[in-house]
């Protein structure tokens, strides 16, 4: 299923009263003309950057308090 499918599905099951806020957001977004620009050089020296620090493991927000000695209070 595409993308737009997938959207007029759940627009479909939308109560009334939420597709006035769905309507302006896309009506916004059509407005918007946004450039697609290629990577430059930080972009891409970014990019392999994020890529050698992230090894693509998660942990649960529980576990990182624990890790780092802190409580859902510290926040």
């Amino acid at each position: 299923m595409s993308d737009r499918e997938h959207l007029k599905q759940v627009i479909d099951r939308l109560p009334e009263y939420k597709l006035a806020y769905i309507a302006n957001l896309i009506l916004d977004i059509e407005k918007t003309d946004i450039e697609e620009v290629d990577p430059d050089e930080w972009d891409l020296e970014m990019i392999a950057e994020a890529n050698a620090n992230n090894d693509g493991s998660v942990i649960s927000l529980d576990e990182l308090l624990e890790k780092e000695g802190l409580t859902y209070e510290d926040l």
